[in-house]
């Protein structure tokens, strides 16, 4: 008998089972829909469930496979995504009440890539509004599996927690300024934010072009390489895209990281930071090196300085990307991300600018402290799920320290990317999680350092009682 049952089991796994034909796409989708409909009344991850869709889709699977048509590992796998990806006669909605009958006419480039790669679709996932950090009345609200009481991590919570509660086996989020790495860190699941420009955008709401990321969330670092492998790569609809070539992101993930140059800044990873994340943080540092990896000190910037600057670069740039509603539709916007937007309107030129030159400097810094290492490590995020309330989720707009996306930011910042993985619980149950931060364009490593990592430690092992 198993001892992971088949919702928590990791692509890779069931991955192996389908293409040997031990499992069939059919039984695997059948299985997991009904687990929504058993679990998702109290978790609320989904926003729309394709059911119809997914059985036709699974059918669909399994006669290729049967056919001796394989098409590579997520053949067969039922994922879900985030309701930011356009799916052709699907409402799209984005946690918005103006886009609430939004069905597009065509398919997002991720959507078109996870189909080409065999992917069976289970529907769209929940989010706060405009992918920001407030949320409309009129939609659900993601609970955390780990405890309902607790933040799930905002813009993709449905991701996080549909991942982490066996109702997908794994999903797309998107980041701005830390909404791949939030859920991550909260729901404790695995996390890739990949280069700017590495998956294509087309078809994907927006909230602020110029920093926005799209990417996926899964249960191992494995699974996250290959869902990353299927939707990267230029895309002629989204200029932005890069032309570079798509590695196999699986490669060389098992060699281990003997040499790997891991740069670490005490005083950045845990100043003012909570303090048993903190040290699970330092712990993992010593995993690292008990791995082989050469530790290297090294000196970061106040970045709380530059990251002051995200509100005004954001909250600007949403202004852009909701022309179409805002401000002739503002009352049908929540408090918080009304204030958002109303906010970004207010912002002159000249403020733009500067907030523009301090993102410019914090990325001048960092390319400086790339030069000496191969992978920064530090903490996801601040601290681990902070509790909320109805003030929080629904209330109006309220400015945060900067240290709660100190971990986040930047990255968005310079478009490098990052791997958050689940490093431990603390004293109350909650997740803590580790991220490392690469050069752009190195997703391979980060999956070989996040893989050393994970089986060198107990974390990915742990599952929510739901």
């Amino acid at each position: 008998m198993r001892e992971t049952p088949l919702h928590f089991r990791t692509i890779t796994e069931i991955a192996e089972e389908i293409a040997t034909k031990q499992l069939s796409p059919v039984d695997v989708t059948d299985a997991t829909l009904q687990r929504i409909d058993q679990l998702d009344g109290q978790l609320k991850s989904y926003a729309t469930v394709t059911v119809e869709q997914s059985m036709a889709a699974a059918q669909a699977a399994a006669r290729e496979i049967n056919a001796g048509m394989y098409r590579g590992p997520l053949h067969g796998v039922p994922i879900a995504v985030k309701d930011l990806c356009f799916t052709k006669n699907i409402r799209t909605m984005g946690g918005v009440e103006v886009l609430a009958g939004h069905v597009p006419a065509y398919d997002s480039t991720v959507i078109t890539k996870l189909a080409a790669a065999g992917a069976v679709l289970l529907g769209k996932l929940n989010l706060t509004e405009g992918a920001m950090g407030g949320y409309n009345r009129n939609f659900d609200i993601p609970k955390n599996p780990w405890n309902p009481d607790r933040w799930t991590g905002s813009s993709s919570s449905g991701s996080g927690v549909a991942t982490a509660a066996g109702l997908c086996f794994g999903s797309l989020g998107s980041d701005t300024g830390g909404s791949i790495r939030f859920p991550a860190a909260a729901c404790s699941v695995v996390g890739i934010k990949p280069t700017w420009g590495r998956v294509s955008r087309y078809g994907v709401l927006a909230l602020a072009e110029s920093m926005d990321h799209v990417g996926p969330m899964t249960r191992s670092v494995a699974d996250a390489g290959i869902i990353l492998e299927a939707i990267a790569g230029f895309d002629p609809n989204d200029p932005t895209s890069l032309p570079d070539p798509v590695p196999n992101m699986l490669e060389g993930i098992g060699q281990g990281i003997r040499g790997v140059r891991i740069g670490f800044d005490e005083n950045y990873a845990t100043n003012g930071i909570d303090t048993e994340l903190a040290d699970a943080v330092r712990a993992g540092v010593k995993v690292l090196a008990d791995q082989g990896a050469e530790i290297v000190e090294v000196e970061l910037p106040d970045v709380d300085e530059y990251v002051s600057a995200w509100p005004t670069l954001c909250a600007t740039e949403a202004v852009v990307a909701h022309a179409a509603f805002y401000p002739f539709r503002r009352d049908a916007y929540g408090p918080w991300f009304q204030g958002w937007l109303d906010m970004g309107a207010k912002v002159t030129g000249t403020e733009y600018a500067k907030a523009n030159n301090l993102r410019a400097a914090c990325t001048g810094h960092l390319r400086r402290v790339f030069s000496e290492i191969d992978v920064l490590v530090c903490p996801s995020m601040s601290a681990p799920p902070h509790a909320i309330t109805p003030e929080i989720l629904y209330g109006a707009y309220e400015p945060r320290e900067p240290k709660f996306q100190r971990f986040t930011v930047p990255f968005d910042y310079n478009g490098a990317p990052t791997l958050s993985v689940p490093c431990g619980m603390n004293s109350e149950g909650l997740p803590l999680s580790i991220q490392f931060v690469g050069k752009h364009l190195t997703e391979p490593l980060l999956c070989r350092v996040g893989h050393a990592y994970e089986n060198a430690t107990p974390w990915h092992n742990l599952h929510p009682d739901v």
